[in-house]
């Protein structure tokens, strides 16, 4: 583990120096079955990208096996249910052994095998996280589907897979509403052809319809045993498919491998949030996304870690869970989204102090750029200025965290995720594909390839190349723009491929949003073209204030005059729309999709919006616009 800035200067020096002798003395440390002939092969023009070339491995060995002869009574898992009075479960390493190999002989016997995909559709508890890793066991490829989307969103994953096995639940309770995931998975069903067998879970003991592929789970789980060996796995061989949005509104189904994956989220996790062996770690993300994956499940349980799994949300049954939940559990590192945090931001501190966080060691952030205020809340309230914050940049493309400090080991400086990790070659572009030396601001892009690395979108590889190494040949594209300061620190401006040409001007969203954002009463912004006879593209402007009932004439007037004077006239939003709220995914990203189409009028098209975080604002936008 990295414990200076010293060290982590080391690290950063020699991996830029020598890439392929620093991760392979990383990767060493790991369990191999038998080990890889080449450490990196990589062609960005392809793209294709290898690492620990045929290296052996399963990587649940890694997570559970190898912590059977040093920790088998620590506990793995502590799970914390929906409901504050049922009482938590702590799984120990030796007890998820056990379930974890007997989950992964029911899904064999229920017929399935290495290399079929099988999609997870379950509320937060325990048998998500173990189903997750039985499937890595036998070497299925797991496509886990967040429980809060709909039976069009579910069904299109399941398709775009052609995924043979259905793992769902009764139900979920999810503060104070319980979602028949059932009704949900059955209708989805109804799209799809090649699922042959749907193992339910049963969590709620809500009535259910069943049809002849329909398992219960705690009946077959009764049939076998707890001995499963693990399946030897290649190092490039596909662990999991997780769909995130794409910008032409069809999900991207992207691809992480066993070996390098393994590597990269065990090694980050270890090193940004610094956690001690006794530490307990508290994700508040769901499995149904890749902070699930990588910071809930594979990078705590690869070393060794106690991680927390919360089926509930912050506001129930009030505003001050999160806090009780980290009082009761002594929770040491906690690491939530900025959206998150705002929304606990309006709540009274009362409900903060009321509870003991003296436990907390470390806070973390993710999601989305954290801004100030949240940023300066979240430290004085939560962390009593005592906690560092990790605010860390990267995506469900990446695998793991690329850009961050390290927990009191690095600078932190506030709304900045600060500097990337050793092995992360990170640089800003100008609109030519030339690289910015020193401090200035840019197109953010990453020039070597590292191990978490996606390896592609499953089925189209194409749009693998187009989306991510297309657009300035030789460097992987996240489609974030960045400034750098003097001392190498990044700060993530927002996307720059929100490009809108208003009368022959391209213009850029983010600058736009960023002006809009410096008046006093603005929280956030979106910005986004819509069709204009004159112009072909005016900009519309989703503004979110502090005080709803603010003077609306008069804040519009404000904001155009701030855009004017901060980028020039051509720049002033045609439209300002004062909002509540963003369309936003359950990860905190805006969904300009959805914004573009309502502010052309086109609300009839807007696809499923179920898997919004806040489908309710939609309509909001829809009443206003008419």
């Amino acid at each position: 583990m990295i414990n200076s800035l010293s060290e982590f200067k080391h690290a950063a020096k020699q991996a830029i120096e020598n890439p392929e002798s620093f991760w392979n003395d990383i990767a060493n440390e790991f369990q191999w079955i038998s080990p890889w002939k080449q450490t990196l092969a990589f062609d960005f023009s392809t793209p294709e990208i290898k690492w620990f070339v045929g290296g052996k491995l399963n990587i649940t060995e890694n997570c559970l096996d190898r912590h059977l002869a040093t920790q088998p009574n620590k506990t793995a898992i502590l799970f914390e249910p929906n409901d504050p009075t049922e009482e938590a479960q702590h799984i120990t390493y030796k007890e998820l052994h056990s379930r974890v190999c007997q989950t992964a002989n029911m899904l064999k016997a229920n017929g399935a095998k290495k290399g079929d995909r099988i999609c997870i559709y379950m509320p937060m508890v325990p048998e998500l996280a173990i189903a997750v890793l039985a499937c890595a066991r036998i070497g299925a490829i797991h496509s886990v589907v967040f429980a809060g989307f709909s039976a069009t969103a579910l069904a299109a994953r399941i398709n775009d897979a052609s995924c043979t096995m259905l793992l769902t639940a009764d139900g979920g309770f999810r503060g104070a509403k319980t979602i028949g995931l059932k009704d949900i998975a059955d209708e989805a069903l109804q799209s799809c052809t090649t699922v042959e067998s749907c193992i339910v879970f049963q969590r709620t003991n809500k009535q259910v319809n069943w049809n002849p592929i329909d398992r219960w789970w705690h009946e077959e789980i009764e049939k076998v045993d707890d001995h499963c060996p693990a399946e030897v796995m290649d190092s490039e061989d596909p662990l999991f498919i997780l769909y995130t949005s794409g910008s032409t509104g069809k999900p991207k189904g992207m691809v992480h491998s066993c070996g390098g994956y393994m590597v990269y989220t065990a090694y980050t996790f270890q090193n940004v949030f610094q956690y001690q062996s006794n530490d307990v770690y508290w994700c508040t993300a769901d499995i149904g996304w890749i902070t699930g994956h990588s910071y809930i499940v594979y990078g705590p349980l690869a070393n060794g870690a106690t991680t927390v799994m919360f089926e509930g949300v912050p506001s129930y049954p009030d505003f001050d869970r999160f806090w009780e939940v980290c009082a009761k559990h002594k929770i040491t590192h906690f690491y939530t989204a900025p959206t998150a945090i705002r929304a606990l931001q309006k709540h009274p501190t009362a409900l903060i102090d009321k509870h003991d966080l003296s436990s907390l060691k470390v806070l973390g952030s993710v999601g989305e750029p954290i801004n100030a205020e949240a940023w300066h809340w979240y430290d004085a309230h939560v962390g009593k200025h005592n906690c560092p914050i990790v605010d860390t940049w990267w995506q469900t493309e990446t695998g793991g965290i690329l850009i961050t400090s390290l927990a009191g080991v690095t600078p932190q400086k506030p709304t900045f995720a600060t500097l990337p990790m050793p092995g992360i070659q990170a640089v800003l572009l100008n609109n030519e594909g030339d690289e910015i030396e020193g401090e200035g601001e840019g197109i953010l892009a990453i020039k070597h390839p590292w191990p978490s690395i996606a390896r592609t979108i499953w089925g189209d590889h194409e749009r693998y190349k187009n989306v991510y190494f297309s657009a300035y040949p030789g460097y992987y594209f996240p489609g974030d723009g960045a400034l750098r300061d003097a001392e190498g620190n990044f700060r993530i401006t927002g996307r720059v491929d929100d490009v809108v040409i208003v009368s022959g001007h391209n213009l850029g969203t983010a600058p736009i949003e960023n002006a809009i954002n410096q008046h006093a009463e603005v929280v956030e912004s979106a910005v986004v073209g819509f069709p204009h006879d004159i112009k072909g593209n005016a900009l519309c402007a989703y503004v979110i204030v502090k005080d709803i009932s603010i003077d609306k004439t008069l804040i519009e007037k404000e904001i155009r005059e701030e855009v004017a004077k901060t980028i020039g006239p051509i720049a002033k939003p045609d439209r300002i729309l004062v909002v509540s709220g963003l369309p936003k995914t359950r990860s905190g990203k805006i969904m300009r999709r959805i914004l573009r189409k309502l502010a052309a009028g086109d609300d009839n098209n807007l696809g499923d919006i179920s898997t919004l975080l806040n489908p309710e604002v939609v309509d909001e936008i829809r009443r206003q616009n008419s």
